[in-house]
């Protein structure tokens, strides 16, 4: 006789709750031999060998010192810089335009190519302003045979004349007849001189050496003085020109020494490598009192061509250099509700807090004018878990 899965199903479920109760009880009762009260006094001395919370904060306790990183003051040079977002400027720009009216028959350069004052550009249809030219040479020519003539004329009139063969008239008339001609051959010589000219303008020569921009017009075009495009730019990089800002207030430090050949140097946009350097040239007449700046122009050579026209550039300027200062890392300098300050490491390894009064930085490296004395100990790593008199383990920093 098969047994029902109702009454299977109550039988298991029944074993698993005795199962269940006997754990529970078991697990409830006391250890064997021990008390089920613990014995007077002990949850005191169990709470005396908690490990007590740490002081100062990351894990360190009031017992040990902070490990850090230290760093001596010490004297040295520094310098004074002004600098401001400048703008690569050429030193000349020029539009090349025809001087004459034709047909472009040849673009003698490349695009982006670099030349130099002088070099064939391009080159006009020539054989209009030839024929001009031949046209004047004959007239010219024509002219002076008409002059020789008349030079012969008024010398036997003369000769005549002194005979008491012909009147004074006549010598007179051909005198004049003589000037005539020869104003006619200088205004033939002129036009001869002109009919050249515009030969010569029929090839196109660089103005200025510089960089070549795009191409602007095709062979085959006809090209006009008038035309406002032009032929193509020509910008000058070598030299060339960064056009900068500095505040108002420190104009009177560029000023003092305008007259000098100042250093300036030619930064990236992230201020993270020089590209050039060069020397001031210039500043402007007048502030600007929307900004309160003033605009310094400096020359740089630009021999490898890093320096670009309208490229943006953080320029710096060298304006002065304090020597035999104190000096420490600006990463030591803390910022309070009581302005600037450092952590000055003590004979007890103790640290104390110091306000500083700063002057110019360079290199990582700030001037301390008060507040600091060479050969002191002043953190530079470690700074978060510090306070004063704080006990320290103060490295010093390589």
């Amino acid at each position: 006789m098969k047994k029902s899965p109702t009454l299977l199903l109550a039988v298991l479920l029944a074993g698993a709750v005795a199962v269940g109760a006997w754990y529970f009880i078991r697990a409830e009762a006391p250890p064997s031999g021990s008390a089920t009260t613990p014995p007077s006094g002990s949850a005191t001395k169990m709470a005396a060998t908690k490990t007590p919370k740490a002081k100062g904060g990351r894990g360190f306790d009031g017992s040990r010192p902070v490990p850090v990183l230290a760093e001596a003051a010490r004297t040295g040079d520094i310098s004074v810089y002004v600098q401001g977002l400048g703008t690569v400027t050429p030193l000349r720009t020029v539009t090349v335009r025809s001087r004459v009216e034709g047909e472009l028959l040849r673009v003698a350069f490349r695009e982006g190519q670099l030349v130099r004052e002088g070099e064939l550009l391009a080159e006009i249809d020539p054989r209009p302003f030839q024929v001009q030219l031949l046209q004047a040479e004959g007239q010219l020519a024509r002219d002076e045979a008409l002059l020789a003539n008349a030079r012969v004329d008024l010398e036997r009139y003369r000769t005549l004349y002194e005979q008491d063969s012909i009147a004074r008239q006549e010598v007179d008339t051909q005198a004049a007849l003589v000037r005539q001609y020869e104003g006619a051959i200088k205004a033939d010589r002129s036009q001869v001189a002109n009919a050249k000219l515009q030969l010569e303008y029929a090839r196109i020569h660089a103005p200025i050496s510089g960089r070549l921009g795009l191409r602007l017009v095709d062979p085959g075009n006809i090209v006009r003085p008038t035309d406002a495009s032009g032929i193509v730019v020509i910008t000058q990089v070598k030299p060339i020109a960064v056009v900068f800002s500095i505040p108002q207030h420190e104009l009177p430090l560029v000023l003092k020494r305008s007259g000098e050949k100042l250093p300036v140097e030619a930064w990236d946009r992230e201020n993270r490598q020089r590209i050039a350097t060069g020397a001031f040239l210039t500043v402007d007449n007048q502030i600007d009192p929307a900004t309160g700046t003033v605009k310094v122009k400096a020359e740089f050579a630009n021999e490898d061509g890093m320096l670009f026209p309208n490229q943006f550039v953080n320029a710096r300027m060298r304006v002065e250099t304090r020597r035999g200062v104190v000096t420490i890392p600006a990463a030591a300098v803390q910022h309070g509700a009581k302005g600037r300050f450092v952590y000055v490491v003590g004979q007890d390894d103790t640290v104390s807090v110091r306000p500083v009064s700063l002057g110019p930085s360079e290199d990582g490296r700030v001037a301390v004018e008060e507040g600091l004395a060479a050969g002191e100990r002043v953190v530079v790593d470690g700074l978060d878990r510090l306070r004063e008199g704080v006990r320290v383990e103060a490295s010093d920093r390589r």
